[in-house]
Formats: structure tokens, C-alpha cells, sequence
């Protein structure tokens, strides 16, 4: 079955986001999404969009519209600004938390465009971004440089195919057409709220564990690990029980 991808314009309508010397984010942000959209479909991908036209969601909107779509990930371009003109530059993926299958994604996108030539501004936790907060899949915010920096521009409007292609790249890296056939995790929490899952996830992560939260709706799991086999997971189940939780062996 195909990765199903809901891709978002930033911004868009009467809100034009940044803007420099006459140039517009809503409609650098536009551009670029459709562009990556047709490669991924090209690839094999799903593809969906909060928006093909110049038309103006909230970002409450814009989560719903993701989450009723069903989709599997999360991606919304945008472009930086920075206070005055040409003083900073670079590429940025922004979470709503580290050490998620979000900012794996993320962090894929955001080393493929560094390697295309953009400046590496690395991975930034943002939960107070609706977007990332509201939305119920991995969700990714794509900074593609500054608005304001002719360099990044220059980059943005002259290699603009092959920017796209470092996009889709650091997509297919993250979230290959063909992974394994199953991977197994070990389950050890299962929460109504999510900030009790964080809390249990955290305390995971600071004892070594590879943790992370799937929300399995309405209910928000912690879990530990990606084996490859069965045997891979009892071994990590065994060790958990030892360090005292409550655990089951799940599919991801």
C-alpha cells in the first residue's frame, strides 16, 4: 500500500506570509509544493494538499484538512525571514518534538538540502505551532531559506529543479516504498492524554531506550524499538520487564 503524503502550502489568500523586494512566501511556498507533489506521485507516493490554488486556511484549518484526509505524513513548505536583509540564511525542519518519526523525517529533508547547497540551520522543536501540534500524523514544517537573503533566493529561483529533487530524495530516504514487510516494537503504555505518553516516553529516553509516541486513535501508546524480528523484540521485552514495566510485543 503507498505511503500517503498530505502536502501544505504555507500561508496563502490575503495572507502572504514573509515578503521581499515584491516576492511573496504564499506563492514561493505554492510553487515548490506542487513541484515535490508531482515528483512523489511520479515515485509512487500518495500525494494530497491542503491547497493547489492561492487560498487562504487557518492552520487549525489546515491540521483538519490533514487529519480528515487520513493521510500517513505531514509536510508544509515554507520560506525563513530574517530582521534586516541578507543577515541570515539556511535551511530549517521544524517539529513539534525531537526524537520522533517526525524529526526523522525532517531531519532527512533538511540534509538533502544542505547537501544541495543551502545553509544547515538543523532541527527545532516548535509545539507551539499549530500545524505541528494539531495535526494527528508526523508532521514536518520545511523552512526552505530566507525570503530575505539574496543568496538562498538565488539558490531557490536558479536551481529550483534540483532543490525539489533534494526534497524528494530526503522523503524517499526517510519513508522508503518498500521497507521491511514488519517491524516489531514493545508496547509499554497506553494513554488517553498525550502529555502522560511524553511523560512516559521521556523517562524511556533518559534510561537509553529508542521510545517514541504513536497515537492509535483515541488512545496514545509508548513505544520502544524497531526489531526486524520477533526474537529481536522478546529479547527487548525481556530487558524492559527487568527495568519493571508492563509490556506487549506490536507490529508497526
Amino acid at each position: 500500500m503507498a505511503v500517503t503524503i498530505i502536502l501544505d502550502a504555507g500561508h496563502g489568500g490575503y495572507d502572504n506570509g514573509a515578503s521581499y523586494a515584491g516576492r511573496k512566501e504564499k506563492d514561493d511556498a505554492l510553487k515548490v509544493t506542487l513541484a515535490v507533489g508531482q515528483k512523489l506521485e511520479d515515485a509512487g507516493y500518495h500525494v494530497l494538499y491542503t491547497r493547489t490554488t492561492d487560498r487562504y486556511d487557518s492552520p487549525l484549518e489546515k491540521a483538519q484538512i490533514a487529519n480528515r484526509s487520513g493521510a500517513d505524513y505531514f509536510i508544509s513548505f515554507h520560506r525563513n525571514s530574517g530582521i534586516a536583509p541578507n543577515t541570515y540564511h539556511g535551511t530549517q525542519a521544524l517539529v513539534y518534538e525531537a526524537n520522533t518519526e517526525a524529526a526523522r523525517l525532517g531531519e532527512s529533508i533538511n540534509d538533502e538540502l544542505v547537501r544541495f547547497g543551502f545553509q544547515d540551520l538543523g532541527l527545532d522543536e516548535r509545539p507551539g505551532l499549530v500545524v505541528l501540534r494539531r495535526t494527528k500524523m508526523p508532521a514536518v514544517l520545511m523552512e526552505l531559506g530566507f525570503i530575505n537573503h539574496d543568496g538562498d533566493n538565488q539558490l531557490f529561483d536558479q536551481r529550483f529543479d534540483e532543490m525539489v529533487d533534494a526534497i524528494v530524495t530526503g522523503v524517499e530516504r526517510a519513508l522508503p516504498l518498500n521497507p521491511p514487510a514488519k517491524q516489531y516494537g514493545v508496547q509499554v503504555g497506553l494513554y488517553r492524554y498525550e502529555s502522560n505518553a511524553r511523560y512516559q516516553m521521556e523517562e524511556l529516553q533518559e534510561q537509553g531506550y529508542d521510545a517514541m509516541v504513536r497515537y492509535e486513535e483515541p488512545y496514545y501508546a509508548v513505544v520502544v524499538g524497531r526489531e526486524a524480528t520477533l526474537e529481536g523484540a522478546a529479547e527487548l521485552q525481556s530487558q524492559l520487564r527487568q527495568d519493571g514495566y508492563d509490556t506487549l510485543i506490536v507490529s508497526l
